[in-house]
């Protein structure tokens, strides 16, 4: 099955490598391009990609509100954004999941990597680079510690196993990382990851990840 992939990123030459290593894979096909956010969103309806590799510093439209706009029509359930930035930043990567992206990598990152991420993306997983992940966890360090986690929506709906699993997902651990630290079988990870991200309404692993360190849970790792 092909992957059908929108780019969006308002540097022309960027846009043609991206295109080019993209297209030179087998599974992957770039549908459209664009040069603006507002150009992104207006492709996503038009081409029903699965995928938008998001660039952040846009004009027009920057990629977090294009990236908010894509992932809260209910027509393009269907479409994931990858953000693709050179700014790592902390208040980048939460402002990014909070508004539907799905993954988070620097540009620096090799071409192997970034077409392993868009094939993880669009299969419905999550993904933060590892600096993306860091600069969560450096904000989380540079607060003051909370006595105890703050009260917010589903949060006392939590099992302690929850709770435990969810703080390990923020800091970036995968299911099988998680299974054998806590000497689980990954799918019984994947269970309480599911049933943790209902509880908090959280729509998707990353939404997981932002609710952990809103709640203060994830100042307790």
């Amino acid at each position: 099955m092909t992957i059908r992939v929108i780019l969006a990123d308002d540097q022309a030459l960027l846009r043609a490598t991206f295109k080019l290593l993209l297209d030179s894979t087998p599974d992957l096909e770039v549908v459209g391009d664009a040069a603006t956010g507002a150009e992104a969103v207006a492709l996503a309806r038009s081409t029903r990609a699965d995928l938008v590799v998001m660039d952040i510093r846009m004009p027009d439209l920057d990629g977090i509100e294009a990236t908010r706009r894509i992932t809260a029509d209910e027509d393009l359930a269907g479409v994931k954004v990858l953000v693709l930035t050179t700014f790592e930043t902390d208040e980048l990567v939460l402002e990014a999941l909070r508004a539907g992206a799905s993954g988070f990598l620097g540009k620096g990152v090799d071409p192997e990597s970034l077409i392993a991420a868009v094939r993880t993306v669009a299969a419905g997983e999550r993904l933060l680079s590892p600096a993306a992940t860091r600069a969560l966890i450096e904000r989380v360090l540079a607060q003051p510690a909370p006595q105890r986690p703050r009260a917010v929506p589903g949060l006392a709906d939590l099992t302690d196993r929850e709770r435990e699993i969810t703080v390990l997902v923020a800091a970036g651990l995968s299911n099988i990382e998680i299974g054998e630290r806590l000497f689980i079988s990954p799918a019984t990870v994947k269970t309480h990851v599911n049933r943790a991200m209902m509880k908090t309404a959280a729509r998707d692993r990353a939404q997981l990840v932002v609710f952990a360190y809103e709640s203060g849970l994830a100042g307790r790792a």
